[in-house]
């Protein structure tokens, strides 16, 4: 019976070889997208699924309780904070720090063979850590001891791929690298460990890991002491003792923070809490939106999923529509069958083994797109996803099992339909479309253009949105910004020599330094508070340190007061210039009447000052996302604290531009290579992840309308071939072509509108929900919807007039003598 089924099934789709193809083509385009989807989602859900401790493993994090303002949660606590925890209670057995060398995009790392000349690479992904790290995280060793590798002041630990780059199929343990970063100073490094990457994710990317002791930053944390109140940026991780309840763990955590932290806190005018997050949930955490790496979105991942649902939906969709839409073609057989004594039952098993057919070949043909479109994808979304047929052989049955799903449904309707038909009316040849019937084809047709015009709509905001990220005013110039970082100590030294020959040529406007620019983190802040308040009172502030010409080369306008300058000695150390919103949140009345005001700050029980000079306009020191908050400039004298030079060039080809800093930067450092980037486009990688939501989404977008357009398209076809016999009657009548083609084409452009009419609010909800994570957007306006409107309305005309023109210039001699 089944062999006898799936002849029949065959015959079928070859008899009908056109709508078998639309439909088995649309089945596979559906079932692609959500194989890529798919493969996408359980990458995004299996972040340190391969740590042997990650059920026990967690993350400390800080909820930082102000007066007047909504807690804020955040992953990062004090130095001091691990070995507290480790001391105060027996449930853990491990504890470590992690510090990401964040103030660096990379990291200049040099290697000189003792037989051979200095080598230099830029590696990103440093991080800086305890000794207990790889106790408690699971690393794939395959040089070193991973228990040992971080015990030594002065080690470091490797990826392969890091060794291989630098030592080529050498061993690299125990050779020395010389590793400069901005956060931890020059420092010599013994290799005591290389280790393998896995091919499953982790929120700890990491290429190379540095021992905390020994480096620039155990020197600066060595003066600081034991303060819980400042200094939270590291992260702490702890490994609790199997069978350790988390949560009554945490709930100890008031009495943690009232013995250890407290008086720290009281002294900062500050309060917080500790709480525990599990590596595990940490890259789908909804109350973390920063960590080592950014977490995913829940909403991100909520789109890409509903847009896989709904593609493979409007597939279905399709297939119904044409299977009922033939049904005349197919009534003849169902009489006759039931005739014959064949039950309603075996009909639809019949019917549905036809669908499961049909989807299983589009099955195959899916897999084989999945393959080939997967390093595509990966480019899309900036991932590293790997389908093994031999790993991921549960996640193919898995795709197999959805494919029979999709067969049962996309077959269901037309199953029970076409096995429901009357023998009697079907043989006299009475059987016509009943309303119920044309209604629902209708209905479908309307669903399946809802879902793409609102992700049509959804396109063109994120479009628009990244397109005023793009252009929208910062308040500073990014444009020809030359941004050259200085690293080691030996550039720190030459700055001024650089800075002067840059400055003497007529290509360039102005050159400034500073150990931070807008786009990249800045982890130096200060709360501040005016006369007549206390650290109760005080603002947080964001704080640069530049030099006298680095407000003028971003040409960061002044509002009141002066900018700093080379005529005001004074101004180094007790003289600050703040913003707009600085002066908002500490109370002072105007910008005006800022200028000459003291502002305080209270260190280690002791209160220090320094007067407004100054007040720039507000501009973007972070992405569109955040807020503008309280910024400070102040000018230092410690030339060590520059970590970048800016160079302002004139309009025109930066090549000689470069050139001539490039011959400059080797005049006068030649121990280290140089590198440059711009400014405006390092200020754009803050926006890669919403780039990539604007590409997956406008190419599912584009997927989801060609498979409405290939069901459309054959119900066109469908509808013409119906028609033929009155297309011809009209045609000897007089009727024009235009008339024809219309009368085709009215009654499905009429399901378009009323599809936009209905997907429009909807995608109006969706899209400003996504506006939201943006503090300052594009406001949706009616043009988007007339845009769409416009798009859907073409799209339909193209799909249905191709055959509705087709049909109208038929010739009607040939139509009639057919009939």
């Amino acid at each position: 019976m089944i062999k006898s089924y799936i002849k029949i099934a065959w015959r079928s789709m070859m008899k009908n070889k056109f709508f078998s193809i639309v439909n088995i083509f649309g089945l596979a385009v559906g079932l692609t997208c959500c194989m890529l989807i798919a493969l996408y989602l359980h990458y995004e859900t299996s972040y340190d699924n391969y740590h042997k401790n990650i059920d026990n493993l967690y993350q400390v994090g800080t909820t930082n309780i102000k007066k007047g303002e909504k807690d804020d949660k955040a992953p990062y606590t004090s130095p001091p904070v691990s070995a507290a925890l480790k001391q105060e209670f027996p449930e853990i057995t491990a504890s470590t720090r992690l510090l990401n060398l964040f103030t660096d995009d990379v990291n200049l790392v040099q290697y000189a063979p003792a037989n051979g000349d200095k080598k230099s690479f830029l590696e990103g992904h440093g991080f800086l850590a305890d000794s207990s790290f790889f106790k408690m995280f699971t690393y794939n060793f395959i040089e070193g001891n991973a228990h040992i590798a971080l015990a030594n002041p002065n080690s470091a630990v490797i990826s392969e791929t890091m060794a291989k780059k630098i030592f080529g199929d050498q061993p690299a343990i125990n050779k020395v690298l010389h590793i400069s970063s901005n956060m931890n100073a020059d420092n010599d490094y013994t290799i005591t460990g290389v280790f393998r990457p896995v091919n499953s994710p982790s929120h700890i990317d990491a290429n190379f890991f540095l021992s905390f002791a020994g480096g620039g930053m155990d020197k600066y944390l060595q003066k600081q002491g034991n303060d819980f109140a400042r200094n939270n940026m590291f992260y702490t991780y702890i490994l609790l003792k199997p069978g350790t309840n988390a949560a009554r763990l945490e709930s100890k955590f008031a009495y943690f923070v009232k013995k250890y932290e407290a008086n720290d806190l009281k002294r900062m005018g500050r309060n917080k809490k500790q709480f525990l997050a599990s590596v595990k949930d940490i890259h789908l955490s909804k109350d973390l939106t920063s960590n080592v790496t950014a977490p995913a979105s829940r909403t991100y991942l909520f789109i890409l999923a509903s847009i896989a649902l709904f593609t493979l939906l409007i597939a279905c969709i399709n297939f119904m529509n044409l299977s009922t839409a033939r049904s005349s073609k197919r009534s003849s057989e169902v009489g006759i069958r039931k005739v014959l004594g064949a039950e309603k039952s075996s009909l639809i098993r019949q019917f549905l083994g036809e669908s499961v057919l049909t989807t299983f070949i589009a099955f195959l043909i899916a897999v084989l797109f999945t393959v080939l479109l997967l390093p595509v994808f990966n480019q899309v979304s900036g991932k590293q996803i790997i389908l093994s047929f031999a790993a991921d052989k549960f996640l193919f049955l898995y795709f197999l099992l959805m494919a029979l799903v999709t067969g049962l449904i996309a077959g269901s309707y037309p199953a029970f339909y076409l096995s429901s038909f009357n023998p009697v009316k079907v043989l006299k040849g009475k059987l016509t479309n009943s309303l119920a019937v044309v209604s629902i084809r209708k209905g479908l047709v309307i669903f399946q253009f809802i879902i793409s015009v609102v992700l049509i709509i959804a396109s063109v905001v994120i479009a628009r949105q990244m397109n005023y990220m793009r252009t929208a005013d910062l308040g500073f110039a990014k444009d020809q910004q030359i941004v050259i970082p200085l690293r080691t100590n030996d550039s720190k030294a030459v700055y001024g020599a650089l800075k002067n020959g840059t400055k003497s040529s007529t290509q360039i406007i102005s050159v400034g330094a500073s150990a931070y620019y807008p786009g990249i983190t800045n982890p130096s802040d200060a709360v501040f508070y005016r006369d007549g308040q206390s650290m109760n009172d005080a603002k947080h502030t964001r704080l640069n340190y530049v030099d006298e010409d680095f407000l003028r080369t971003l040409d960061i306008k002044a509002v009141s007061g002066r900018l700093f300058s080379a005529q005001f000695k004074s101004d180094t150390g007790n003289r600050i210039i703040v913003n707009e919103t600085a002066v908002k949140e500490l109370g002072l009345a105007t910008p005006q009447k800022a200028i000459g005001q003291n502002i305080h700050y209270d260190l280690q029980g002791k209160q220090y000052s320094t007067q407004i000079v100054g007040v720039v306009k507000d501009f973007h020191y972070e992405d569109l996302h955040s807020p503008v908050t309280p910024y400070g400039f102040q000018l230092v004298a410690d030339k060590s604290q520059y970590n970048y030079l800016i160079v302002h060039a004139k309009s025109g080809n930066m090549t000689p531009v470069l050139k001539m800093i490039e011959n400059l930067w080797h005049k006068y450092d030649q121990n280290d290579p140089f590198e440059y980037n711009f400014l405006d486009e390092q200020f754009q990688k803050n926006y890669d992840a919403d780039n990539r939501l604007a590409a997956i989404v406008g190419y599912f977008t584009i997927i989801a309308i060609l498979i409405s357009c290939l069901g459309l398209f054959g119900l066109a076809a469908f509808s013409a071939e119906q028609r033929t016999k009155e297309i011809g009657v009209r045609k000897v009548l007089g009727a024009s072509v235009s008339t024809i083609v219309s009368l085709l084409s009215i009654d499905f452009l009429k399901l378009i509108i009323v599809s936009i009419i209905i997907a429009s609010p909807i995608a109006w909800w969706a899209m400003d929900k996504w506006l939201r994570g943006f503090a300052y957007r594009k406001p949706i306006d009616w043009t988007i919807f007339a845009y769409t409107t416009i798009i859907a309305i073409i799209i339909g005309v193209l799909t249905i007039g191709s055959q509705a023109l087709k049909a109208a210039v038929a010739n009607p001699v040939k139509s009639l003598r057919s009939e």
